[in-house]
């Protein structure tokens, strides 16, 4: 903290000190003093202090669920800075600078500080996928001061969830219950405990300020928006409610806005642990199709009774959407008798379904209501958590030096995603400030073409990375669902 800052906060106190007090008298002041408040009448309580005793206190609640909050230290790969950050001041203290002497290192590890909480006895965490992954190691520290090594059981990126182990075999740690996050209504109460800016067993209060906010995070997007204080440490911590219950796993906030936090949903969270536990990634159905929101305009247009639900503006071809029937311009407003009000809703909505498993859409075709039954298939995992395990060590090397993670195009994920090419390397994650970010590489790219020699898969293109010379530039050609060809050069380092 710098003394400006420190000057400012002084400030502040002293400014509010000077003014609350002669506000609050004159508001509560009584016309004439009481005699109980005369010199010599005894410690008897004025009016205004009877009534904030009144008021009831958090600290049980505290005191009942802050031993299974923890801190999570983490080392990771990758010292690119986060977008936004690379002026920020507190990046350096709290991700690692990755620099020594000046120079960047070769493999920079970059330090993240988060938070989490514990779901099971024998140490089982709930944190976020952005505060673990890529994680080099973890470090657990309890309430209490016990600190263990912890590793990733699985984790999710599409919705910023992980779930960490303790390596030490432990027992009878302090745990924390999910709550019922769709009984939650705006203005409800919520305390949120985390490990702000390295300030551990930090509490903070607020309300649900609202609810399903898609913020652009992911097409999964189902946030709950509260007003308690989150900062830069808080990420993975509860959300708790009046009872005690986690409601939600804090994880994002809006730069420069104060009062704005975004926490995910805990019967979200609810329904992809199984698969976390058992499988250390998240399988999802899939429709294949292109959704946007229906608009009154919209329905206006089409001729439609209806001013809600989910447009289809595209059918990939051989998909699930595909072999039900599904057109263009269909319009969905209910899936399995659940009404869709947005296409994020009826992303959302299929992604819980189980692959292969059979729905019913009701649909608008032409301004005529009817039912399809569809087939759903499995989302292709364009993300790679699924086979980030199985890596080849010139898979890892590709990585660690140019900032991007790779993954072969089979046919049938070429098929699904919607690539007119069945071969080549998927991008699944770029990081940020790498070379491959600075080459304008994303996540779900396909890399076709490298120096103008066709890619087959994943591993030719890392063999060609690693073989480069320091300081060459390599031409690549990547093509994107639907088929749109461009041309990116990333420079080596």
């Amino acid at each position: 903290m710098n003394r400006s800052t420190v000057s400012f906060r002084k400030a502040l106190v002293a400014a509010l000190l000077v003014a609350l007090p002669p506000a609050v008298a004159v508001s509560q002041a009584p016309k004439s003093p009481p005699a109980a408040t005369q010199p010599g009448a005894g410690n008897v309580l004025q009016p205004a202090t009877r009534e904030a005793q009144a008021l009831p206190s958090l600290a049980p609640l505290v005191e009942s669920v802050k031993s299974a909050v923890v801190n999570v230290d983490v080392q990771a790969r990758g010292g690119g800075v986060p977008r936004g950050m690379e002026d920020n001041p507190l990046f350096e203290r709290f991700f690692g600078g990755g620099r020594e002497g000046g120079r960047q290192r070769r493999e920079p590890l970059r330090q993240g500080a988060g938070s989490g909480f514990i779901i099971d006895p024998k140490g089982v965490v709930l944190t976020n996928n952005h505060v673990v992954e890529d994680a080099v190691s973890i470090t657990i520290r309890l309430d209490d001061g016990r600190s263990f090594s912890g590793e990733v059981v699985g984790r999710d990126p599409l919705t910023d969830v992980a779930l960490v182990r303790l390596k030490e075999k432990v027992e009878n740690l302090p745990t924390v219950k999910l709550g019922d996050s769709d009984a939650l209504r705006v203005g409800d109460w919520v305390v949120a405990i985390g490990n702000p800016f390295g300030l551990a067993s930090s509490v903070s209060l607020g309300i649900v300020s609202a609810r399903a906010r898609e913020i652009g995070a992911s097409q999964y997007d189902e946030f709950l928006q509260t007003d308690a204080a989150i900062n830069p440490g808080n990420s993975g911590g509860p959300l708790f409610n009046m009872k005690g219950e986690v409601v939600g796993i804090n994880t994002a906030i809006v730069g420069g806005g104060s009062g704005i936090g975004f926490a995910v949903p805990s019967n979200l969270i609810g329904s992809l642990l199984p698969q976390l536990e058992k499988e250390g990634s998240v399988t999802r159905a899939w429709l294949g199709v292109g959704i946007q929101d229906l608009t009154r305009d919209l329905a206006s247009a089409l001729k439609l009774s209806v001013n809600q639900g989910a447009i289809l503006t595209q059918v990939m071809p051989s998909s699930p959407a595909a072999k039900a029937g599904l057109k263009q311009d269909d319009v969905v407003t209910a899936i399995d008798g659940r009404t869709v009000t947005s296409s994020g809703e009826l992303t959302r909505t299929v992604a819980l379904k189980r692959p292969g498993s059979t729905s019913t859409l009701t649909l608008y075709r032409d301004g005529k209501k009817q039912d399809v039954k569809v087939t759903l298939g499995t989302r292709p995992d364009l993300e790679g958590v699924a086979s980030a395990k199985q890596r080849p060590e010139d898979q890892q090397e590709s990585s660690r030096r140019v900032g991007v993670s790779l993954q072969n195009l089979d046919a049938r994920t070429a098929q699904q995603a919607g690539f007119t090419d069945s071969s080549g390397a998927l991008i699944t994650d770029v990081v940020p400030g790498s070379p491959a970010d600075r080459a304008q590489l994303e996540p779900g790219m396909v890399v076709i073409e490298a120096n103008r020699k066709k890619v087959e898969n994943a591993d030719a293109l890392a063999r060609i990375i690693k073989g480069a010379a320091s300081g060459s530039t390599l031409l690549l050609r990547v093509t994107a669902p639907g088929g749109a060809r461009n041309l990116r050069a990333l420079r080596v380092p």
